[in-house]
């Protein structure tokens, strides 16, 4: 009976394997937490910049679809229908990556044309994942791993801003600061002490002082849980999209660099969680799902859904990739779609307590991309793909050197000025494609 138990707990630790629902329920909802707030935030910020503005049951409305079409992405991913999906533990979200664009979009013609865009980006990208067979030939792995870098550097200004606060009007307060910094101590307080599996719950257990801490200091409206009702289904096309040229070239744009980053997600996800390379099949369907569930979340009204960032660092943290322990993440989030109280809970969390348990999570990415980088080897290619992409796109990203773009069509300026994955990504594979093959034989026949 003992080792029975144990052998199912242990399965929390590989991609598939029977676990106690109890015991999977933490660890799911550990996920759903660690991403909840920033899968929120994109909607916020591009509906407040839409012309005319959206009311408040508008957006109310976009969240909770949000929710609802977040969590049924991440059960394809996890059991593929077809040819859409990993096979992975990937949990999907609303992405950052399209909130410049996305909200240009919306100011300039309003935002029916973010939905048109979306479905047609979603499409493109998708179908690429289905055209494409070989993703290791089109992006190598020192492409892939100067990605995942990259991804792990951008992070850290996201977790900085959530540690101080968010975008509210306290940001850096005493306050903030401390909650951020109790839940931080706690999370590594109870890496520490706790014992066998129950080590991997250390996120968990940090947001759940962190909200309680909040709650005492008044940084939580517990009114609000309550409000919208308790049952309501999410609406399909509350937008008539339209359909804008500059609109959909620009949003396709974005996700070819949304691609890269979900090549980049997975495959640190792959190395990071379980201990091997990535499969084209994997990056393919990982893609495919990118995609297509990016025009299901325009059917609903919502920005592109891609693969959390957040959470890739949460696995590399905790090794936990069993998929039924993520899927009872998903339905958790798809309950928060379904059900306001739910989504109100998980989205009242203050962005201090997130910052406090994700800060540490984020350093994860960039030591997997380091990792990846040394399993690629230390060739001169290699050094010279990995050192200058990273170089020029840490570089000219900054935010006190964003002048260097001023001389640059605004296209160019909104996808890459401020998009240090999108300019790693493009100078990697512009030097795989231009450096020799033979470089380092050349050098030492030399």
């Amino acid at each position: 009976m003992e080792k029975n138990q144990s052998s199912s707990i242990e399965n929390i630790y590989k991609l598939d394997g029977r676990v106690p629902v109890a015991k999977a329920v933490p660890f799911g909802l550990q996920h759903i937490l660690a991403m909840f707030v920033s899968n929120l935030a994109p909607i916020t910020i591009i509906a407040g910049a839409a012309q005319p503005s959206l009311g408040q049951a508008q957006v109310a409305l976009l969240l909770q679809n949000a929710m609802f079409v977040a969590g049924i992405a991440t059960l394809v991913q996890l059991y593929p229908v077809w040819r859409i999906g990993s096979r992975l533990p990937v949990v999907m979200g609303v992405s950052f990556t399209f909130v410049a664009v996305l909200s240009s979009v919306a100011a300039g013609y309003g935002y029916p044309a973010v939905i048109g865009a979306v479905l047609v980006g979603g499409l493109v990208e998708g179908t690429l994942g289905l055209v494409i067979r070989n993703w290791s030939k089109v992006i190598p792995p020192i492409v892939s791993a100067s990605v995942v870098t990259a991804i792990g550097y951008s992070l850290f200004t996201v977790g900085t801003r959530s540690f101080g606060g968010g975008y509210a009007d306290d940001f850096g307060s005493a306050v903030n600061l401390a909650i951020g910094t109790a839940t931080l101590f706690v999370c590594l307080l109870w890496n520490i002490l706790a014992k066998g599996y129950l080590k991997q719950l250390s996120v968990l257990v940090g947001l759940i002082f962190g909200y309680v801490l909040s709650v005492f200091l008044g940084k939580v409206d517990l009114s609000l849980i309550l409000s919208g009702g308790f049952i309501a289904l999410p609406r399909l096309l509350p937008f008539v999209p339209e359909f804008h040229a500059g609109a959909v070239i620009s949003t396709c744009i974005i996700f070819l660099v949304s691609a890269a980053e979900t090549i980049g997600d997975t495959s640190a996800l792959v190395a990071g969680g379980l201990n091997r390379e990535i499969e084209s099949r994997e990056i393919s369907g990982s893609l495919v799902c990118d995609g297509y569930a990016s025009s299901l979340s325009g059917l609903f009204g919502c920005p592109p859904v891609t693969s959390f960032s957040q959470n890739v660092g949460l696995i590399a943290m905790t090794k936990v990739v069993n998929r039924f322990t993520i899927m009872t993440g998903a339905v958790c989030m798809i309950l928060a779609g379904l059900l306001p109280p739910v989504g109100n809970f998980f989205s009242s969390l203050p962005e201090s307590v997130l910052g406090g348990c994700t800060i540490m999570m984020f350093g994860t990415i960039l030591t997997s991309g380091i990792q990846m980088i040394a399993r690629c080897g230390f060739s001169q290619r290699n050094i010279t793909i990995a050192s200058l992409s990273l170089a020029i796109g840490i570089g000219f990203t900054s935010a006190s050197e964003s002048g260097i773009w001023d001389i640059f069509p605004e296209l160019i300026r909104t996808v890459f000025a401020e998009n240090v994955v999108a300019v790693v990504f493009v100078i990697a594979i512009v030097l795989n494609l231009l450096l020799p093959a033979d470089m380092d034989i050349k050098k030492v026949e030399e």
